[in-house]
């Protein structure tokens, strides 16, 4: 378990490093200031929450004893993470928002950090000299 913990918490924590690197450059680069409808608190929160849920998903298929069913759980949240950007491309933004069509542009990306991150550590905490 706490393989997976760490796992979870480390892409966590880097997946909202990058997500909020990334706000920060958009920001900056298009003279835009979305920080009243996504700032760095939900962020982090989000991040956190996906990557704690996969590496819940994970220990789990070990618990279970069942390693063949990861190929299908990365599918699972491939399917998921390409079906959370609907949120930011349905979403309404308050009307004191300037360029509310900007949004999904640093949005969207931000919704595969979690998922990119934690598939790249998972060779560094699933290995034969993995993190015990």
């Amino acid at each position: 378990m706490k393989k997976y913990l760490a796992h979870g918490v480390l892409a966590g924590l880097l997946s909202a490093l990058a997500a909020i690197i990334f706000q920060y450059i958009y920001q900056e680069a298009m003279f835009l200031d979305f920080s009243s409808v996504l700032n760095s608190g939900s962020i982090i929160g989000s991040c956190m929450l996906g990557c704690m849920l996969m590496a819940i998903g994970f220990w789990g298929i070990e618990k279970i004893n069942k390693p063949k069913l990861k190929g299908w759980l990365n599918i699972i949240v491939i399917v998921l993470t390409f079906l959370s950007i609907l949120g930011p491309l349905s979403m309404t933004l308050p009307l004191d928002v300037e360029f509310p069509e900007m949004f999904p542009g640093l949005a969207i990306p931000m919704h595969f950090f979690p998922a990119l991150i934690f598939f790249g550590l998972d060779p560094f905490f699933n290995s034969k000299n993995s993190i015990k």
